[in-house]
């Protein structure tokens, strides 16, 4: 007998995807270019980009992944999939003091035993931030140019009694309108190695006295004499996340940048990053789009990254 009962409704979208439905339909993520690998504005090119999305999933090489990656893991590749788009595989490898080899090579094993691969036809889209450390650098030469960065030498202790609070306003650094040609040879000496850790930063110049944390001049680069995974001495001064990572996605094409909550805070100087460069040329439009969502947590357990290697590492548990 013929089942007679209205039809269920079908379910609606989670937020995500009425983001990229609604997104699709204005033709906010068409007309993109895409040379077959990632670029930047100063290499032209007029194809166009065959991948209706591009997402991204960009792990740090410092532990082992586990459950809570899961997550994030099936919505970059899995709405990639479903949208007829792309899915990166990309390591975000900018902190040379915690990386290393092992952890590229167990996450890669991870991700394609959860059935994903970063493969699609002609493209093998598996790219670290190191990729991109010279574009990165040429871009931050063109932020103190444009007036946009300078070079701190105050000591750690001084920038951050400088710093502020929730409730207090922050207070600008004495270095903060040294002239840009100053603080670029004192970038250029940073790079040929000839001042200690800690000694100076490049810092954006965006408000000290921002009620977001994330916007009182945020460090863009930092000096680590370390020998990186992948670059081994080439550099001894390395990018910080929160600067690297808005690049690597445009340069990448990325159109969505998916992230967990505790990233919300940072998507004001992420979009800062994106229109500094793209004003001045470096990057094309349309800017990729963070949007964040909920992490993935477990009861009476640990899904930590970072606490889950200080148990092994200090011995309370005997391994992963």
């Amino acid at each position: 007998m013929a089942d007679s009962s209205p039809p269920k409704p079908a379910a609606l979208p989670h937020f995500i995807r009425a983001m990229i439905d609604h997104d699709l339909d204005a033709g906010r993520v068409s007309n993109r270019s895409w040379a077959g690998y990632p670029s930047d504005a100063r290499q032209g090119t007029k194809q166009s980009d065959k991948a209706t999305i591009r997402t991204r999933f960009p792990p740090e090489p410092n532990g082992y992944l586990h459950i809570g990656h899961a997550k994030s893991i099936y919505l970059n590749f899995g709405l990639a999939r479903d949208y007829g788009g792309r899915c990166h595989m990309r390591f975000d490898d900018t902190n040379p003091i915690k990386e290393d080899q092992e952890y590229v090579d167990s996450i890669l094993d991870t991700v394609k035993w959860l059935g994903f691969s970063w493969d699609h036809e002609a493209e093998v889209n598996l790219y670290y931030a190191s990729d991109y450390f010279q574009a990165l650098f040429d871009c931050a030469e063109y932020l103190i140019k444009a007036s946009h960065a300078y070079v701190d030498e105050q000591s750690p202790e001084e920038m951050r009694a400088r710093r502020g609070s929730l409730t207090e306003p922050g207070e600008d650094s004495p270095f903060r309108n040294r002239p840009a040609e100053e603080s670029l040879t004192r970038f250029h000496e940073m790079r040929a190695g000839k001042h200690a850790e800690g000694s100076m930063v490049l810092r954006a110049r965006i408000d000290m006295r921002s009620p977001n944390l994330n916007m009182r001049d945020p460090a863009l680069y930092r000096i680590r004499f370390a020998e990186h995974h992948r670059t081994g001495k080439q550099w001894c001064i390395y990018p910080m996340y929160d600067y690297a990572h808005p690049i690597s996605d445009a340069l990448e094409n990325i159109t969505h940048s998916l992230c967990t909550l505790e990233f919300e805070d940072h998507r004001p100087f992420y979009d800062w990053v994106l229109e500094r460069l793209a004003e001045g040329g470096f990057l094309r439009r349309p800017l990729p789009q963070q949007t964040e969502f909920a992490r993935l947590n477990l009861y009476y357990t640990v899904t930590s990254k970072r606490k889950l290697q200080e148990l092994v590492t200090s011995g309370r548990v005997k391994g992963w």
